[in-house]
């Protein structure tokens, strides 16, 4: 059996393509426009082409070239979603982040892979009432060479001590006459206790004394609804009047259950991620554990990059179920 080749574009820090190489996979080409991620990714992979660029600027002809002797299995990428996030504006195709799938399609169409993968935010499918996801699904069925399929996927149904959405979206080539069947969730879901116990000391950010004050009240599992009602008051400002009920606020994590996903930034005024037993923000070395990234990976750049990096993974056990399912794909091909 051949070795399996991958190219990710928007790779980020690289959780999705650790997931695929640990399966076996071979990148051939991993791709970010951030600097710090692809410092991340180059001092992970040193052997691995790093391209530091948008990635509209691939050159397709020269990529191509590469590939005469044998196609390449995946493409993937995480390709934008702010212009497609529930958050965002939700200015959709129309926003140049926007743009950018359609650039993946014709990436999709002259590198012809055995599959596509893009990894996006389970808002997706509920974006305009469905219609984003149906008009860039559609974008990919105008090439008329791939089967279609896709599903929102919780990392801690494999192997991850978080609770995080992602919607995959696989694409088949109609030359495998395969079914793709995305991966069986594991029956035991991991908690907290399972990757927080031995975590040795990191770097990270700590509290000011306010917030320090504020979050010392709150029990493991708690949150701001656990404190007396003048603090909630004045720590939940305006939210407090529009009734609350955001539990994400003010919230410490219990040892027992998954984390709630992983923020970008450890030090929001909401919401938070407070230690289960600790009063002070995650460490690195804990997020990365949370994003299931082994202790040995190195994130490069400040410590607000470094948990934007991990904070914006695709967590690496998520990525190597999928990569399983589709190995087994590819290898019944052959």
């Amino acid at each position: 059996i051949m070795t399996k080749t991958f190219i990710e574009v928007c790779a980020g820090a690289g959780g999705l393509s650790l997931g695929f190489i640990e399966k076996g996979f071979t990148p051939l080409l991993l791709n970010d426009n951030d600097k710090h991620c692809c410092k991340t990714l180059k001092e992970n992979h040193p052997d691995v082409t790093v391209l530091c660029d948008s990635m509209t600027n691939i050159n397709l002809t020269k990529l191509k070239k590469a590939f005469k002797k044998k196609p390449l299995d995946v493409l993937m990428g995480g390709v934008p979603c702010q212009s497609f996030s529930q958050a965002g504006k939700r200015k959709g195709i129309k926003d140049d982040r926007g743009k950018l799938i359609l650039h993946f399609v014709k990436m999709v169409d002259k590198l012809n892979p055995n599959i596509f993968l893009i990894e996006n935010v389970a808002g997706l499918v509920t974006l305009n009432k469905g219609e984003t996801l149906k008009l860039v699904i559609n974008e990919f069925e105008k090439l008329n060479k791939y089967k279609i399929i896709y599903k929102v996927l919780n990392a801690n149904d494999y192997n991850v001590a978080q609770n995080r959405k992602r919607l995959i979206i696989v694409g088949v080539h109609k030359r495998i006459n395969k079914e793709f069947k995305f991966p069986k969730e594991n029956s035991k879901k991991l908690v907290l206790k399972d990757v927080l116990t031995d975590c040795p000391e990191s770097d990270g950010q700590l509290y000011n004394q306010k917030k320090y004050d504020i979050m010392k009240l709150i029990p493991e599992g708690g949150c701001w609804v656990d404190l007396p009602e003048d603090l909630q008051k004045s720590y939940l400002g305006k939210s407090y009047e529009s009734g609350g009920g955001k539990r994400g606020i003010a919230k410490r994590l219990d040892m027992k259950k998954p984390s709630l996903t992983i923020l970008c930034s450890p030090q929001q005024k909401q919401p938070q991620r407070c230690h289960p037993i600790h009063t002070r923000p995650l460490q690195i070395l804990e997020s990365a554990r949370i994003q299931s990234f082994p202790d040995t990976y190195k994130f490069t750049g400040s410590l607000s990059q470094k948990y934007k990096q991990i904070g914006n993974a695709v967590p690496v056990n998520l990525g190597y179920a999928v990569a399983r399912s589709l190995i087994r794909l590819l290898n019944d091909i052959e």
